[in-house]
């Protein structure tokens, strides 16, 4: 069940931060890898400068998203 849970916020996470960066959206599947990453850096990240975003699905698919918009910020630096 939690493999499913992943899947979805990494899907709406990766779509939301492909409509926020504009043109930097990667197809579905691609959208769900970057969610997921995002999720992951932006776990990372946010608790070093101390940003604590409340728990639930919201609370996951809010951090996942501005982890999304770091990757493809970056992803974006190194394709040009």
């Amino acid at each position: 069940m939690q493999f499913i849970i992943w899947l979805i916020v990494g899907g709406v996470a990766g779509w939301l931060a492909g409509v926020i960066m504009r043109g930097y959206g990667f197809g579905l599947f691609g959208n769900i890898i970057v969610g997921i990453v995002g999720a992951f850096i932006a776990g990372l990240l946010l608790p070093m400068v101390g940003i604590v975003i409340g728990g639930g699905i919201l609370g996951q698919i809010l951090n996942a998203v501005i982890g999304a918009v770091i990757l493809l910020f970056i992803i974006g630096l190194i394709r040009r």
